[in-house]
């Protein structure tokens, strides 16, 4: 679905902290246009987050290891229905997800990327805008 681990359901309880080496590293290039690649910064470190009741991540990245503040930010969340094709077999089925990706630039500003999907096809709708500060 994106850059960041989906399997974080099949991992059993939810760990918080710096990417460590065993686990993967997102790919903060992963949906950044080509023209703007060299107006942001990059990231090094990152700190990865998630919930342990819903579908969801999130994932910081810093300039070096223990800086306070991020230059990159990505985060997604799943909400599920319950469902059923036959009133006995019920099913949680995905109903409303967000993807965030948010770079800072060079000038401060914050570039983002956001991708909304919805309705039982999955539809998705993706834009890019700006802002001032770093989404919450």
């Amino acid at each position: 679905m994106n850059a960041l681990n989906l399997s974080a359901q099949a991992s059993g309880l939810p760990q918080a902290g710096r990417c460590q080496r065993r686990e993967a590293q997102p790919d903060w290039r992963a949906v950044l246009p080509k023209q703007w690649a060299s107006s942001v910064l990059a990231p090094r470190a990152f700190e990865r987050f998630r919930d342990y009741e819903i579908l969801s991540e999130r994932v910081l990245g810093y300039l070096c290891e223990g800086d306070e503040s991020p230059c990159y930010c990505e985060h997604y969340f799943v909400l599920t229905d319950l469902r059923s094709d036959d009133d006995e077999n019920y099913y949680l089925a995905p109903s409303y997800g967000e993807h965030l990706v948010a770079w800072q630039m060079k000038d401060g500003r914050w570039l983002i990327h956001r991708r909304i999907t919805h309705g039982e096809a999955c539809q998705s709708q993706a834009f890019f805008s700006f802002a001032d500060e770093m989404p919450r």
